[in-house]
Order: structure tokens, then sequence, then C-alpha cells
């Protein structure tokens, strides 16, 4: 079991690190770390099964910071530690695994300890697939393998990616040779590009051999039109992208209850799909993800408007405002956020952000009925 401490009392992470690694055993101590602000950070990056962390927290608090990491790290276990009972009910609201009273004893530790165990022996048995390999199509093609860090994966040349990505993109459904011969080798002779396309076929299998990626297959076809091609084949093997998708389409409405859980799925879109690739053929399947995302992002920051939460929703449609620079909406949405909480700055530094980038990035004029809005709220300055 791998465990992140959080605590802003050295003695006390020291303590701890202690009992569970020597008295308690079965528990490694994979970081330790006394800044709450940098605990979000190094949570995403150690990916810990549980992590204890201690609610009187210098800065912010650390029921906030376990309410960002369920949104974070999912996944993870919280055990909240402290020496004020009077957290209990709150801690316990956001879902926490265990909540332990200072000063910590080996047998109460002890129980806390077995009951993470069981919790996560569970989330395994939720999950039948999860011994299955991932192609992560998220900003970089890279595979994840069961219980492993996701690696990029290790082509011989960049037209070999590049054909996998298309023939993944066009998975299960054959392409034919003359396609393929026209995105990748135009212009040559015929008999150099074919031989090409063999010896690019070949490096791909490689790669997806040394990358454990057995159920990946790639067999030669003829087409119904009498024309040879290839057609990519996924057995026992997942997307990223895919499953991200079918995810987003269970969620029901936003409500109180499952908020947690939107923020969750949609934290799980790490970016464009092949977003680092100049692929001018996953374009189309690039933008439509893209809406999805930023529809449903639309819909989750208008029900924390609706329940008054404006922080997190001036959050929101800042990482949108980042992500996608030239999405008016989200700028529209901090104009009048701002306007809500008296930030009279921000809201001029939001339409003129706006303004900015319309015309430089796009050569175009604001919606008039944003520039509407913010002469009537400005008194037509």
């Amino acid at each position: 079991m791998r465990a992140l401490l959080i605590d802003d009392e050295r003695l006390a992470l020291k303590q701890l690190q202690t009992m569970l690694e020597s008295e308690i055993g079965g528990v490694e101590v994979v970081g330790t770390c006394t800044d709450s602000l940098r605990a979000m950070g190094l949570a995403t990056e150690l990916k810990p099964d549980v992590i204890f962390l201690d609610i009187t927290m210098p800065v912010v608090n650390g029921l906030e910071v376990g309410e960002q990491l369920s949104t974070t790290v999912p996944e993870a276990k919280i055990v909240f530690v402290t020496a004020h009972r009077n957290y209990a009910v709150e801690a316990f609201e956001l879902e926490a695994l265990d909540y332990i009273m200072k000063p910590i004893f080996p047998n109460r530790l002890r129980k806390t300890v077995e009951r993470v165990r069981e919790s996560l022996s569970k989330t395994e048995d939720v999950r039948p697939d999860s011994d299955w390999p991932t192609v992560c199509c998220f900003n970089q093609l890279m595979v994840e393998m069961p219980l492993k860090d996701r690696q990029v994966m290790k082509w011989r040349t960049g037209k070999a990616e590049e054909l996998f990505a298309f023939l993944l993109h066009h998975r299960n459904r054959l392409v034919e040779m003359e396609v393929i011969i026209e995105l990748l080798w135009p212009g040559i002779p015929i008999s150099k590009a074919l031989q090409q396309l063999y010896t690019t076929i070949y490096h791909i299998r490689q790669t997806l051999t040394n990358a454990g990626l057995h159920a990946i297959t790639i067999n030669s076809k003829r087409g119904e039109s009498g024309g040879n091609g290839y057609v990519l084949t996924l057995e026992e093997t997942r997307i990223d992208v895919v499953d991200w998708e079918d995810r987003i389409k269970q969620l029901r409405k936003p409500d109180i209850s499952q908020i947690h859980e939107h923020e969750r799925v949609l934290d799980m879109y790490k970016g464009d799909y092949l977003g680092d690739y100049p692929f001018l053929w996953a374009e189309h399947e690039r933008e439509r993800l893209r809406r999805i995302w930023l529809s449903h992002m639309h819909l989750v920051s208008q029900f924390l408007i609706e329940q008054g939460e404006l922080n997190r929703a001036v959050l929101m449609n800042l990482q949108m405002q980042q992500r996608y620079p030239f999405d008016e909406d989200s700028y529209f949405t901090l104009m009048k956020l701002y306007d809500a909480m008296g930030k009279r700055y921000e809201v001029e530094t939001q339409f003129n952000l706006l303004t900015v980038r319309w015309e430089e990035g796009l050569g175009a004029a604001v919606d008039e009925h944003i520039t509407e809005w913010y002469l009537n709220w400005s008194g037509g300055k």
C-alpha cells in the first residue's frame, strides 16, 4: 500500500511514517509534505493508495485540500488526522474513509490500515477489466499497462507513429493502401511507396509487441472494391478517450449528491485528442471531443453558480479559458461572476483580454451581446 502523509508538523509526519512502516507494516510511505498547497500537485504526481491528511493546516485548511484531492486523485482513499474532534462531521461529509484523533495509537492506526486495504480490494473487484492495457490518446500517444505508470511508445519513425494513430482512429475498419500512401507518401513512385508501407507496418507490429500490446493486431485484407488494405483490431485493450466519453454519457444532470463525480470525470480530460501532433485527419474528432468537454464544463459551471459556489465556478471557467482561449462563453461568464463578487478590475480585464484575443487572433469583433452587456455595465465607457 502506497501512502502520502500531509501535516504541517514535521515531528508528527516522522512519527506517523515510523508507525506505518515499522509498527504496522505493509505500508510504503512514498511522500511526506508540510505544505498544503504543494500537497495537491504531489498527490497527482505520486498517485498514492491512501492519503493521511491533517486538518488544521496553515494557508489552506485540510478539509479544503481533501475536497480538491477527491477530484484530482479520486482513486486515493483519504484519512483525516486531527486533534479536534469537532471536525468529524465535516470530514465524513467529504466521504473520507476514516478519521483519526491525535495522539495516534498503534491499535487505532492498524484498524484504519485494514479498512483502507478492504476498501482498495473492493475497488479492484468492481473493475473486472482493470488488468487490460490502455492506449492513451489525450495529447500524446502513450500506453498504460496494469499497475504501471503510463509510458511513451518508442517508434522507429514518425511515419510509423502516425500510421498507427491513423489505423487506431479507424479501428475495426478497412483502410485501403491507396488512402495510406496518399496520406504518408504522396507523390513518390508506387513501388517505392509500397515498400515504405510494408516496412512501416513491420515496425509498428514490433513496437506493439515490445510495448506488451499483444491484443492489438494489424492484418492485411482485401476490400469489397478489390483493393488491399489493413484493419487494426483491439481485443481486451482500452482507449482512454473512449472510456472518457462513455463516462460522460453515463453522468446524470448535475446535483448536490454527485457533483464531485462530474468534476472528476471532467478532470480525466487531459488535453486534446492527439493534441501534440499536427495530424489534420484527427481535427474533426479533436474538435468533437473538445466540444463535449466544453459543453459539460459550462453545464457544471452553471450548476455551481446556481448553488452560490462562485469561487469554484470561477476556477472552472479559468480552466476552460486557459485550455481554449477562443471560447467566448468562459470570458462572459467570468465577467458576470466577477461583477457579482464586486471585482470591477477583473471584469474589465476579462473584456479587454477577450477583445485582444479575438481581434488579434481571429481578426473578428467580440459578440455584440457581450459588448452591449459590458457597455451597459461600464456606463458606456
